[in-house]
């Protein structure tokens, strides 16, 4: 029997009527789908009957003041995505200018939304960018006059907003707004500033700075729209050097043809606001890195290139690999070689990947790389130094040898079992007992390899876990029953 697609042409094939009962059972059954059904059939009515649907909506959403529980925090993301689609849908088709009007209106719902529901996996977020994004797609096709009402707009319904928005909203609108308008916006949010402007650095005093930091960055968005660096850098200059964005000034000034101002800023000395440890890191001990130092080693590199300095902008990024041990970044080194000078140079790296004494860091260089069988080795030459402690980096290291290289991967699941027993770690039995399964499946192919490496076999191995650790119910409980 051939196969049915769910096409809208196949649809078509069901019959008005028959289609319009199951689009009449889906409504009843589903809220969201029957405010998307409503929006429809109001649409045949003309855009006046939308937005009035989408009005009175959306002066729900303005007034509600309740606590979402959780449970009701899908339903209120599918009607939030149901309220957006209609707005550039059935709206935005008829009478565009209508539509970016409602949007705005839904956009500063936001703050008051977040304050009602707990949205930790970002799915009401998700819904605000979409309609964000709409504005894109909507703005273009108003008239000029009413392009030019633009500012006006966004500011009446967002200039109080602290969230974050208001800069995003202005990111997307700028660009479609006449010269003429961005000027005056510009002269307003520089008004703005001077009457802001705070007189201290107090704790007291965080708001406003807050807010003067969000009109700076609205100031950079118009700057931006009407293609002005130099204004948009004076803004940037402005700020804190600790709070300025020095590398995406020196991108700006790159792609604009001026290099040399481009290395002057991503060579701007600055504090960062935070430091992290990536897995490996944790693993190693090694101390918190700046998160931005590859990425202004790549680009300072791409400056000095620019300037005809290729040497210096290789010997750059070879220092950020040796440092790091980047994959990237030796891919990006590599990528300016001449053919067939890749060899000597990736035999140089790999060597100084195994000399490393971040062992962990080295682990994930080669499976990142990817080079499987010089991962293998690292385990095994390593094999005493491993800890089952750092499993969110040995788990899956393992898992992704274990078909090719059953022996590193022996080692590996060995360390981390070894750790769960050892700490006993109950909650992390069913782990240990799917890596003992593991080790039972990858034996009889390595068997003969542990004598040459000073390791116990595998039966010597599971014996002397029953001696340390028989008394473990609860493992070996689980250990049966995954069996």
């Amino acid at each position: 029997m051939a196969r049915t697609s769910l096409t809208a042409a196949a649809l078509a094939t069901l019959g008005p009527e028959k289609l319009s009962r199951l689009v009449f059972d889906e409504a009843e059954r589903n809220a969201a789908f029957r405010k998307q059904i409503m929006a429809a059939l109001a649409a045949v009515k003309g855009p006046e009957a939308v937005a009035k649907l989408i009005d009175r909506r959306l002066s729900a959403l303005e007034r509600a003041r309740g606590f979402i529980d959780w449970d009701k925090a899908k339903p209120l993301q599918l009607d939030l995505a149901a309220t957006v689609r209609t707005i550039s849908d059935e709206l935005g088709e008829v009478d565009p200018a209508s539509a970016v009007e409602r949007l705005l209106r839904f956009i500063a719902t936001h703050e008051s939304i977040f304050e009602r529901v707990d949205d930790s996996y970002g799915r009401i977020q998700d819904v605000y960018e979409t309609a964000i994004a709409d504005l894109d797609n909507l703005a273009p096709r108003m008239t000029e006059d009413r392009r030019r009402l633009l500012p006006e707009m966004v500011m009446g319904v967002l200039g109080e907003s602290t969230h974050g928005y208001l800069v995003d909203v202005a990111d997307v609108i700028a660009k479609h707004v006449p010269d003429d308008s961005l000027q005056a916006w510009d002269q307003q949010l520089a008004a703005m500033m001077a009457k802001g402007s705070p007189a201290t650095t107090r704790a007291s005093d965080r708001a406003r700075q807050a807010s003067i930091g969000q009109l700076r960055s609205l100031r950079q968005a118009v700057a931006e729209a009407r293609g002005d660096l130099d204004g948009m850098i004076a803004i940037e200059a402005a700020k804190h050097p600790n709070m300025q964005d020095t590398l995406g000034i020196a991108r700006r000034l790159l792609d604009a043809g001026r290099p040399r101002e481009a290395l002057t800023w991503a060579r701007k000395e600055r504090q960062p606001a935070i430091r992290y440890s990536s897995a490996s890191d944790l693993a190693d001990g090694t101390p918190p890195r700046d998160p931005l130092s590859l990425a202004r080693a790549g680009l300072e590199a791409e400056i000095l290139e620019a300037l005809g300095d290729k040497p210096a902008a290789q010997a750059l990024r070879w220092f950020a690999f040796e440092a790091t041990l980047n994959a990237d970044m030796l891919r990006q080194y590599i990528g300016k070689l001449a053919d067939f000078e890749e060899f000597e140079v990736i035999d140089r790296a790999f060597s100084h990947v195994f000399a490393a004494k971040q062992s962990y860091l080295a682990l994930e260089f080669f499976l990142q790389w990817p080079h499987f069988e010089n991962a293998s080795r690292l385990v095994i030459d390593r094999r005493a130094g491993w800890s089952g402690s750092a499993y969110y980096v040995l788990a899956p290291a393992a898992d992704l040898l274990d078909h090719d290289h059953p022996l590193a991967a022996t080692i590996l699941y060995r360390s981390l079992i070894d750790d769960i027993l050892g700490r006993a770690k109950s909650a992390a039995y069913g782990h240990g007992a799917r890596h003992l399964a593991k080790l039972d499946a990858l034996a009889p192919l390595i068997d003969a390899e542990f004598a040459g490496i000073g390791l116990a076999d595998h039966a010597a191995y599971r014996a002397d876990l029953r001696k340390k650790h028989g008394r473990k119910v609860a493992f070996w409980s689980v250990v049966e029953k995954t069996r």
